[in-house]
Formats: structure tokens, sequence, C-alpha cells
């Protein structure tokens, strides 16, 4: 018989949010355990975030290389080492197993490699990976299980062996032409990299612009930068089969508004959006309550409806986002000390990391329309910031929305080089409550993309 062990806080999953936690919490003189089933530091540094933006970086040196002489540079015949672009990924991917497995040593929280299942309120059996059973109770409960890609049923793609983001970051080969399923943010950071890495790249996007949650201007402009890098977009797109092997030959029968087309590709990625990974783990038997769409319900401080349990990050439906997930952490934190810290009144920004990159923070028009919030806009081509003249990065704008009743800033998007620093000191002036004139009339550091700012925020229109 397996042997009840109790704990002051237990939590499953070691994503962000819960390894802070655990650790944090461990350091203060709780008894804490972490049960994950399968990476030490969860899927952010192992294969979601920083593989992703590591492999990225080594596209972005490729697709310089190639064009070096654009700057002068002359260079011979150009290739990608696929073997080294991995090496180089999977040696950060270790030095970040090291990092967690040390940071767990020093503050003193358990991490248990293992599937976890409740069997009753608090309590979770735990199948361990190198066998064995445990049973484990904890005064405190945080699931902390994210999400995972979500693969739609169309006929032949189940046996296809398609990939997720997962496989496709480990490739020891770049395909030769890669079919990808779904034009969201992940799919357009990887039809950019495998072009730069060589690929020939199909977008297949069901509906009529890639990112349908951006406004227009943004679809548009990311769309005009794939297809000048020479990938290939279809719209409207309705899949009605897929057949063959991906990795060997594969191909993807379409309906669109022009008729039937069959696009055949070597190896087929799927990046048709996520869902979280709260089946199979027995809340049935814990009285936690899940929404119509499978995530935990939480309230205002990520308490869930059983009684001292809470849910961090992405299974809760907090934004998919790591920066999200350390903010989580704060939160239950605070709560767990009575505090009334809460998700409610936080401003997130995140990024895009194409090149050039998407940043956006705060409304976008499409979110102000939609909210009946009348707002002032002001744009800017990145061909009007003078750091551009210096380094030929003139492609996207900068956008801001401005309250149309004060000077309030309401939301920022910029698709330019650096976008994601730039916009921190949007962020920045937000969370302060600045007025967008201060912004207008700062000294600004000549020449940096932040420079744009000046001439942006000089073309707000005036309150009427």
């Amino acid at each position: 018989m397996v042997m009840k062990e109790e704990l002051d806080v237990l939590i499953l999953g070691s994503g962000q949010g819960g390894k802070l936690l655990a650790w944090t919490l461990a350091k203060e003189g709780k008894k804490v355990a972490v049960v994950e089933r399968q990476w030490v530091g969860g899927s952010c540094p192992a294969v979601a975030c920083l593989p992703s933006k590591n492999e990225i970086w080594s596209a972005r040196v490729a697709h310089i290389t190639k064009n070096a002489a654009k700057y002068g540079t002359v260079t011979g015949q150009v290739k990608t080492d696929m073997k080294s672009v991995k090496g180089r990924k999977q040696g950060m991917v270790d030095r970040e197993i090291d990092f967690h497995l040390n940071a767990y040593k020093e503050s003193g929280a358990e991490l248990i490699m293992g599937s976890g299942r409740f069997v009753a309120p608090n309590t979770l059996e735990v199948v361990l990976n190198n066998g064995g059973t445990r049973l484990l109770t904890g005064k405190e409960v945080v699931i902390n299980v994210g999400s995972h890609a979500f693969v739609p049923d169309i006929p032949g793609l189940a046996e296809s062996r398609r990939m997720t983001h997962i496989e496709a970051l480990e490739l020891d080969y770049y395909p030769s032409h890669v079919i990808i399923l779904g034009g969201g943010y992940i799919g357009v950071e990887m039809a950019q990299t495998y072009r730069r890495f060589g690929s020939f790249v199909t977008i297949i996007e069901h509906g009529p612009r890639l990112m349908s949650r951006e406004d227009l201007d943004v679809s548009e402009t990311i769309t005009e930068v794939l297809v000048a890098e020479g990938i290939n977009v279809i719209f409207n797109a309705q899949i009605e089969q897929v057949e063959g092997q991906s990795g060997s030959e594969v191909s993807v029968t379409v309906k669109t508004p022009s008729g039937v087309q069959v696009i055949e590709g070597s190896d087929l990625l799927v990046a048709t959006g996520r869902v979280p990974n709260t089946a199979n783990i027995g809340l049935e038997n814990t009285g936690v309550e899940l929404d119509a769409r499978g995530y935990i319900k939480v309230n205002e401080r990520l308490q869930a409806t059983a009684t001292n349990v809470w849910a961090i990050g992405e299974c809760a439906g907090s934004p998919q986002f790591t920066h999200v997930s350390v903010d989580d952490f704060r939160i239950v934190k605070d709560a767990m000390s009575g505090g009334n810290r809460s998700k409610d009144d936080r401003l997130i920004p995140y990024v895009m990391f194409t090149d050039p990159p998407l940043a956006r923070v705060g409304l976008s028009e499409s979110d102000a329309k939609k909210l009946g919030i009348p707002v002032r806009v002001a744009k800017l081509p990145m061909s009007n910031v003078l750091r551009t003249a210096a380094t030929d990065e003139i492609i996207g704008f900068m956008k801001v929305l401005i309250n149309s009743v004060d000077d309030n800033i309401l939301g920022f998007t910029m698709i330019g080089s650096e976008a994601g620093e730039v916009m921190a000191t949007i962020q920045t002036a937000m969370i302060g409550n600045i007025p967008f004139t201060k912004l207008r009339d700062a000294v600004y550091t000549h020449l940096t993309m932040a420079e744009g700012l000046g001439p942006l925020l000089g073309k707000v229109p005036v309150r009427s």
C-alpha cells in the first residue's frame, strides 16, 4: 500500500509560474513538491519560447548573411547546416535544465518526475517516470499544467505523422517544402524561420487573412513581408484531406473560393491553436470546475472552485505568454498570504518574433471599436524613423491610440526593428498614467528606434 505524503504546497506542472512559486515558498520554509511529467523546467525553456527564438535567431543570421552584399560584405555560397542549428539550440536547452535542477536543489523544493492524477480533493497519485507510485496531498494545491497544440479532425491528418512546433524544433534538416496549417503567431514565426533556412513554405489559412486577432494593417504588412521572402499563402481554405507522411511526401487538399487545390510538400506542420491540458488528470475528483473550452474556472485571484486550489498560466485561461505566467505567480503568492492582487487590471504586452517583429500593448483599433471607446489614432511609417536611414530597416510602422476625452495612451502597435524594446517605453508610460504629451515632448537619443516616438506622437489629432 502506498503511504500518503503530506505537503504544505503541491504543484502539478513545472511551468514558469509554478516553479517560481515552488522555489519561493520552499525558501520560506514550506514543504513544497512539483510534479512534472516530462520537461524539467516546463515547456518554455525546453520546447517552446526559448528554443523557438533560438532557431529564429539562427534563421535571421542566415538571412543577413545571404543578403550581406546589400551592406557591402561579399560572401560565397551560403547554406544552413541544420545539425549545427539544432546543436546550438540543444546546448541552450541543456544549460536551462542544469539551471533548473540547481534552482530546485538550492530552494529545497522537490521536483518529482512523473504523471500525476487527482484521486481525491488536494490528493495526487503520481506514476513515476523511473517506476513506482507516490501519493501526495497538499494543504494548498496549484494546477499549472499548460496547454498543447490543437490538431483538427481532418481526414488523413492523424495518420500523417504531422508535426507541431515541438517536432519542428527537433529537425536536423530543413524540409524541401513545409506546409503549415494555420496563419497565427506560431505558424507565421515558423514559416519565416524555415523559409530563411532554405525551405519552400506554404501557409494554409482558413480565414481571409493572417493573424486575425490583429488590425487589418498589421495582417497586411506581415503578409507582405512573408510573400516578399517567397512564402506562399493560401487564404479562405477549407482543408478536406491530408495524404502521405510528413518527413517524406505529403499532400493537402483544400477547397478555396477559386476551386480545389492540392498542395504537395515534404513536411507538414500543424499550428491551428492550443487547448488546455486539463483532461484526464482527475479534476472530476477535486471539485475543480472547467469552463466550456476546458479551462479551469478561476476568480480574479486565480482561485479555482475547490477550496485551497489555485491555477496558473494557460490552463487557467491566462494569455498564453510566459511573462503572464510570471505575473500569475505573483498573484497566487499574494493571495496565499491574504492579499488582493488581481489579474483583472494588468496591462499585458507581447511580441511576435518575426523579422521585423510585431509588438503590441493595450488596445488595438478593432478592440476600441468593439468596446465603443472613442480614440485618436496616429501612425508613422518606419521609413520616417531616422535610424532606418542608416539600417535600411524600413518595413513596418508605429501606431498609437490616444483617448479622445483625455491624453492617456490606450494602445500601441509596432512592426519594425526592436519593436519590443520600443513598446516597453509606451507600456511604462501607460502603467504610470503619463499623458502622451510628455512622451511627445521628451528628448530621445539619436539614432534610436525609440526616437520615432516623437514624430509619431506629434501626429496625434487634437481633441475635438
